[in-house]
């Protein structure tokens, strides 16, 4: 299988006063298309971190991050904003949707952004959030969901561009043990129907073991 991202030493640092701490000391890792990796690790050892320099997010790192054969070193701000747009999806623990706006609006935001007609990106949403069992609250605002709800919809927005890869930063951290294990599930299926590559960083042991692959990382280093 083709390689979806391929990691070469990547390394990151921050100060602290006069003391540089070392938070990713040398990462090696890749994800092949349609691959589900679990990034198992405790809080502290750099998960986050990870998914930032692979999400394009942040600067100051070093080493080498190809998403779909691309070298984002080489990128300017506006072509990692092209790859970001055009490749990658994101989950976070906390959903982050729009206050303001639908379950279906939520979902279709994005896909207008990525040029679709509002039509295609209505019709996406719909099947997306059907998927996920919220046809019934479509018109519903965030504050008007459970938590597992609006963790479905952020998983709905994640995929609304058919992402090459979704990062996923403890997706389920903030539910309880029964709602998180259904939207769990519930996110593994979806992205394997999609068809999408996925890293997803978690603490969790009985997660990890629901995908394909566990890579652990301790330290910064990868284990």
């Amino acid at each position: 299988m083709s390689e979806v991202l391929k990691v070469s030493g990547l390394r990151r640092s921050f100060r602290q006063g006069d003391v540089a701490i070392d938070v990713l000391r040398g990462v090696d890792l890749a994800v092949a298309a349609g691959e589900i990796v679990a990034l198992l690790g405790p809080s502290g050892s750099g998960k986050s971190t990870l998914l930032q320099a692979v999400g394009l997010l942040e600067g100051g790192f070093e080493g080498s991050i190809r998403i779909a054969g691309e070298e984002a070193a080489r990128l300017d701000n506006d072509g990692r904003t092209r790859l970001r747009r055009d490749s990658l999806g994101f989950v976070y623990q906390f959903h982050h949707l729009l206050p303001d706006f639908t379950a279906a609006e939520n979902v279709i935001i994005p896909q207008l952004i990525h040029g679709a007609t509002n039509e295609a990106a209505r019709a996406r949403a719909e099947a997306l959030l059907g998927s996920l069992g919220l046809d019934h609250r479509l018109a519903h605002r965030p504050a008007q969901l459970s938590g597992g709800e609006q963790q479905r919809v952020a998983v709905a927005r994640a995929l609304a561009n058919k992402p090459l890869l979704v990062l996923a930063d403890e997706p389920t951290g903030n539910l309880d043990e029964a709602t998180a294990d259904i939207v769990f599930a519930e996110f593994l299926r979806l992205v394997r129907d999609e068809g999408s590559a996925s890293l997803v960083a978690t603490h969790n042991e009985r997660i990890a073991a629901k995908m394909d692959r566990v890579l652990r990382l301790h330290e910064g280093v990868l284990e």
